[in-house]
């Protein structure tokens, strides 16, 4: 699948938290990338990316280098979507007071058109592995590709079901390229769903599931209706995120 060649005018992809190097060698190298509105983001997006670590930690196969945020486009037109600058500055507070190896990339969110997550997916390989990035580099001189997979909660991947919501080239793409670990949110069933669903099932080996062991409900949407009747979400998402969505006067409509 072909990216589209255009950089936001002024756009550099963050390396700052990624790490350069393997710690052990015979690992292979992994970097998670989680796409959403983030409006705005939230405890649970931050901790799905922890619960992440902790499954790839377990299972030995992969080392992680570095997590990205994905800011949704404007043109997704979703309902209450806050602009994308807003957006990514407010998960860029977010990782920056929070976590020393998370990230936003905001090649998605300032493109001049929608970029689908296949497509965005594919930058990330492009910057990480292809004309830019290079892999990485081992003691013996050979370089690692490094491996990207989509994070996503429980409810992104159901949507993987709704007719017309996503292309199935797309999904073939997604989950046999790069693959997915999916978070079960509360009131999903992510396994029962990958058994009915042909092409997940198809690729189940590609897909990992982690399993919420302290179930966490926050959503975007409870957020936004929270500041709009004018109640406290105060420890529901970072206190440089809520200084800013009070600062721009966010979510009051």
């Amino acid at each position: 699948m072909t990216i589209l060649g255009h950089y936001p005018q002024g756009y550099t992809f963050p390396r700052h938290r990624l790490r350069p190097t393997l710690k052990d060698e015979t690992k292979l190298p992994l970097v998670l990338v989680a796409c959403g509105s983030y409006s705005p983001i939230t405890y649970l997006h931050l901790r799905m990316f922890e619960m992440a670590k902790d499954e790839i930690e377990r299972a030995g196969k992969y080392e992680l280098l570095g997590g990205y945020f994905s800011p949704v486009n404007d043109k997704y037109k979703k309902k209450g979507l806050a602009l994308a600058t807003h957006r990514v500055r407010m998960c860029e507070l977010a990782t920056d007071s929070t976590s020393n190896w998370l990230m936003v990339d905001p090649w998605e969110a300032l493109n001049p058109s929608y970029q689908r997550t296949a497509v965005v997916l594919d930058h990330f390989n492009n910057v990480l592995n292809d004309s830019e990035g290079g892999g990485v580099l081992l003691s013996d001189g050979i370089i690692k590709p490094i491996h990207i997979m989509l994070l996503a909660g429980g409810d992104l991947v159901e949507s993987f079901g709704i007719p017309g919501c996503w292309a199935v080239k797309d999904m073939e793409h997604i989950l046999a390229s790069y693959g997915c670990i999916i978070v079960e949110r509360t009131g999903s069933d992510v396994r029962h769903f990958l058994l009915n669903h042909d092409t997940l099932f198809r690729h189940r080996k590609n897909v990992i599931v982690v399993k919420q062991l302290i179930h966490n409900d926050i959503s975007s949407t409870k957020i936004r209706l929270f500041v709009k009747r004018c109640m406290s979400i105060k420890y529901l998402l970072p206190n440089p995120v809520i200084d800013y969505i009070v600062q721009h006067g966010l979510y009051l409509e």
